[in-house]
């Protein structure tokens, strides 16, 4: 197969992913955000924290729509595009993509009691419901996410003459990248979202115009996304951490790429920034820290690091995702010490009403969009520090594209739906909360359960 015909299919293929991860973020962390909110509400009997929860579940039901439509895309694609490997999959790893219906199904259907019937059942019910939501959002994430997982450890079958054979799904199911692949990703959502309301509410603040009463309500929704994303920023790094590892031991050459290493060493240096060199096999303009490469994947300062040079060139993943690595973990950690610094000033200032200066919000205004680019560089990462595998060690991506020719035009159709799904989901959102003001569902005391309109 030509490497252009290779390059287009995974263009078109990388647009979706992309495309759908953005939907599929904010469809696993607002439903846990919408259900702190709720049971916040239940300890404090506050109104604004169930103002919160309904506001962010109308939008929620926009996104999952748009969710849908672009993983059914992808799953499509999938068939599509790599059909050996799809051949595959529905021998030795389809196990997930079957438990994920019912998941999708539970989340399906206490979203339905949630949203229709929210007004009408007791609040501890409502609880309940909105948190089968969170949970089937997570498992239907955790599920898919279990197949790539098995791309990069692939377990419980053999390849003989270009088939699978003696097959056993559990041992794929439970593959050695499970735990600490199904962890990174769920916090990273949960943080990545919780920075997203809170752009929102810092942006809110930044508008004058409000009353006092509607920049009241912004500045509770503003901490409690503050806290949630410092809390899962944290956790995130420490399941980063054990990813770190993780791949250390057995993807090597994509932690070597990352880090720019090509040489096999102790005390391996940990490479800050840079451009990776690869005629000269250097790191230009990085900072070196020695040795705490070595300490992050072995636990010691003197641990042997595996470089480059240990594998084929051919095989060596393309240079620029160093470049995507340090974006993330870069980002990552600036929204962490944003969070600390946010909960700071608050302290210093605790006995204004709206504590933060206006430099302060702009910044968090823009850690939304930052969050969702490091989950963005975390993915491209992770999918094309793999190449040239599909399968790791098992099936190049080269053997498992398509013959047909069709992928230039199947390229240009689907970016067209992407760019048209993009548009209308911005338009409708927008003209939603237009038409319905967060000033006008403020109510100045607590309110009962059964007072919340949820449906417009």
């Amino acid at each position: 197969m030509s490497p252009d015909h290779v390059l287009l299919a995974r263009t078109l293929f990388a647009t979706s992913l992309a495309m759908h991860i953005i939907y599929a973020t904010l469809g696993v962390g607002i439903p846990l955000m919408v259900t702190v909110a709720e049971v916040t509400y239940a300890l404090t009997g506050d109104s604004d924290y169930a103002i919160m929860a309904k506001r962010w579940t109308r939008g929620f039901t926009v996104l999952l729509a748009v969710s849908i439509t672009t993983g059914t895309t992808v799953a499509l694609q999938l068939s599509l595009l790599w059909p050996r490997f799809m051949q595959v999959v529905g021998q030795v790893i389809a196990l997930p993509f079957l438990i994920e219906i019912f998941a999708f199904f539970v989340e399906a259907l206490f979203m339905s009691i949630y949203v229709y019937a929210a007004d009408r059942i007791p609040h501890r019910w409502r609880i309940a419901s909105v948190a089968f939501v969170a949970v089937g959002a997570a498992a239907s994430a955790l599920l898919i996410t279990d197949a790539n997982a098995f791309m990069n450890t692939p377990r419980g079958f053999r390849m003989v003459e270009g088939r699978a054979v003696d097959v056993h799904p559990w041992q794929a199911v439970f593959n050695p990248a499970l735990p600490t692949e199904d962890a990174h990703v769920l916090v990273s959502a949960y943080m990545t979202v919780a920075f997203i309301t809170a752009a929102v509410a810092a942006h809110g603040l930044l508008r004058r115009a409000h009353s006092d009463r509607v920049r009241e309500h912004q500045y509770k929704a503003l901490m409690l996304s503050l806290a949630l994303g410092g809390l899962f920023g944290i956790f995130t790094a420490i399941a980063g951490d054990a990813s770190g590892k993780f791949i250390a031991r057995y993807q090597p050459e994509k932690l070597a790429v990352a880090e720019g290493l090509f040489h096999t060493q102790a005390h391996a240096p940990l490479v800050i920034g840079g451009w990776v060199d690869g005629v000269h096999q250097r790191v230009i303009g990085g900072i070196e820290l020695p040795g705490l490469l070595s300490w992050l994947a072995t636990d010691r300062f003197d641990g042997v690091v595996k470089g480059l040079d240990a594998f084929p060139r051919d095989t060596w993943p393309p240079l620029y995702v160093h470049l995507l690595f340090d974006a993330m973990v870069g980002i990552g950690m600036l929204l962490v010490l944003l969070a600390i610094a946010a909960w700071l000033v608050k302290t210093v200032r605790r006995g204004q009403r709206f504590p933060f200066p206006r430099w302060l919000l702009w910044l968090v205004a823009a850690s939304g969009p930052l969050a969702m680019a490091a989950i963005e560089c975390g993915w491209i990462y992770a999918e094309v520090a793999r190449q040239p595998w599909i399968i790791y060690h098992v099936m190049r991506t080269a053997d498992a594209v398509t013959p047909a020719p069709y992928v230039g035009v199947l390229c240009v159709l689907f970016v067209g739906l992407y760019i048209l799904l993009s548009v209308g989901t911005v338009l409708v959102m927008r003209g939603y909360f237009r038409r319905h003001p967060l000033a006008e569902e403020i109510e100045p005391g607590p309110i009962s359960p059964r007072r919340v309109v949820w449906l417009p």
